[in-house]
């Protein structure tokens, strides 16, 4: 996992924009692509700070930043353009800003417009800014950061779990509309991640944490964000020339596993 290298030039004077590029997933994705040649422009909620951009920098990354929310339709128009005057186009889109507003029989309606207006409404209106730039560039490809929550039922996340399948059919939706004009659109649905959220769920304390969520996977241990970031530089890439409409999980073999799980701690069938 460590011994990753850049594939040096492969996204060489491409433009890629990706919403929530400050931290975690989005952030490991933009240094990617940086060190593998694109330009980057990464969005963040207001308060995120300029650290993540000073880092790409430093780096030796062409890469910009935009401040604010991805439920403003007007904020959306603001990325694109600016992507488009300052580097003259977009190849890539990654939407990966999400609202992590996890509840059940207690949400509000606040509760469930918020989180389908960062969601998919945000990601279907980049889609919309982006696609005809990319049209004019002879195609481009999109990768929606979508989650095994999208597929699986898990207690009180009745707005996140819902917000992340309609990401997973505005892929196929949006993948059949945009075949036409050379323009792919996939998703990836990560597992549990080392991400700021379940950083901020494990208080900090992997040590602990890893063994007891890390036995959801195969793997048995949570991914990095690199890992996801690897993937949804697969499917931008010219390799994946004949993928669209598909959703690539990066969990760790979660949505395979049953509930017999691993064989040392399992209740096997006629056994006590």
């Amino acid at each position: 996992m460590d011994n990753h290298q850049p594939i040096k030039d492969r996204f060489k004077d491409k433009i890629a924009i990706i919403t929530g590029g400050t931290a975690g997933i989005g952030l490991a994705t933009a240094r990617q692509l940086g060190l593998e040649g694109a330009k980057v422009l990464i969005t963040g909620l207001p308060d995120d700070g300029q650290d993540a951009i000073t880092d790409l920098q430093n780096e030796g990354i062409q890469a910009l930043t935009l401040l604010g929310d991805m439920a403003n339709g007007d904020f959306c128009q603001q990325v694109v353009e600016t992507a488009i005057s300052q580097w003259g186009g977009v190849d890539y889109l990654v939407n990966n800003a999400f609202s992590f507003i996890a509840k059940g029989l207690d949400a509000t309606r606040q509760d469930w417009r918020y989180s389908f207006e960062v969601g998919p409404f945000g990601y279907a209106a980049m889609i919309q800014r982006v696609s005809k730039s990319m049209q004019q560039r002879n195609g481009g490809a999109i990768v929606n950061i979508s989650s095994i929550s999208g597929a699986v039922a898990q207690t009180h996340r009745w707005t996140y779990n819902c917000a992340k399948g309609a990401v997973n059919q505005l892929t196929r939706c949006a993948a059949l509309d945009l075949a036409p004009a050379g323009i792919r659109v996939n998703s990836i649905s990560p597992g549990w991640i080392w991400t700021r959220e379940v950083e901020k769920a494990a208080r900090g304390d992997r040590q602990k944490y890893d063994p007891i969520w890390g036995s959801y996977h195969m793997f048995r241990r949570l991914g990095e964000p690199i890992e996801c970031a690897r993937a949804i530089l697969f499917l931008l890439s010219d390799d994946a020339s004949f993928i669209t409409g598909t959703d690539l999980p990066v969990d760790g073999g979660y949505q395979s596993m049953g509930p017999e799980a691993h064989g040392d701690t399992a209740v096997v069938a006629g056994t006590k």
